[in-house]
């Protein structure tokens, strides 16, 4: 078969979600809660090109969730995911914008869970804008925004987990994040040594889209996530795709940098007042 058939292959089967068996959702063991965290952006040689917030707000059972990043060649990202969390996690809504340099084309997104009302708004390579508006079928198990919640809320026979994601190709299509267990991997905090927990997320496309993409170098490559377990799971690093067709990017926590000379005036007035 000549690549520009197996090409019409690819954009004819791309609205089609491959035969998954169903997935259990994830139950809730530890509830979501107010949080600003500082977070840095970097490619995997560790270069920064971004630095970012992730913050969260509960209105009862439900959890408003947003990330954003400030490129420095000014791009932007924004997520804004909406779940609840009675019981089991479950996404409400969905919205993602990618914009700048940083990114191959511009792109926004936008789902609603419940009506499964979808919108796909990017620019081609000529620069012209197209918008997608579709009615799906969407999974009980859509994951958009939710990973790393879910990831967090895993017990230790939990895992291997599966879970339906919807992304842009530009059209919108459904795929499954086969995600597994990986061996714990150290790292030290002050000096002091910890253990993370470590998960590989592989993208599966379904479909003869995903026989042949392998075939056509288009299988895009895992993710990774640490997360430091116990009694208070959390966040520790991610080396996750951009975008689809785009790079790893690594995601890491960071802490605030004072100015020494507020420092420094700060212990003067301390000193001062004893």
């Amino acid at each position: 078969m000549h690549t520009r058939s197996i090409a019409m292959v690819l954009i004819l089967t791309s609205a089609l979600s491959g035969a998954w068996a169903a997935a259990s959702p994830v139950a809730v063991r530890y509830q979501e809660g107010l949080l600003h965290g500082f977070l840095v952006l970097s490619t995997l040689d560790g270069k920064a090109i971004a630095e970012g917030d992730s913050a969260q707000v509960p209105h009862g059972n439900r959890i408003t969730s947003r990330l954003t990043y400030h490129f420095k060649d000014g791009s932007r990202l924004e997520e804004t995911t909406v779940f609840s969390q009675r019981r089991i996690f479950r996404l409400i809504s969905y919205h993602l914008v990618q914009k700048g340099p940083a990114f191959q084309h511009a792109t926004e997104v936008t789902i609603t869970a419940s009506t499964g009302q979808v919108t796909v708004q990017y620019t081609d390579d000529d620069g012209n804008e197209k918008t997608f508006n579709e009615r799906m079928k969407l999974p009980p198990d859509l994951a958009n925004g939710l990973v790393l919640t879910l990831l967090k809320n895993l017990g230790p026979d939990d895992a291997p987990l599966e879970v339906s994601m919807l992304v842009a190709t530009p059209k919108p299509r459904l795929v499954k994040l086969a995600i597994s267990s990986q061996p714990k991997e150290p790292f030290t905090l002050a000096g002091a040594g910890r253990e993370a927990l470590h998960y590989a997320i592989k993208v599966e496309i379904g479909g003869i889209a995903g026989l042949v993409a392998p075939w056509l170098g288009k299988q895009p490559p895992d993710s990774h996530i640490w997360i430091l377990g116990g009694e208070c799971p959390t966040f520790v690093k991610s080396e996750s795709l951009s975008y689809m067709g785009g790079p790893l990017w690594r995601t890491e926590l960071v802490a605030p940098v004072w100015p020494r000379a507020a420092t420094s005036e700060s212990k003067n007035r301390s000193a001062e007042n004893h």
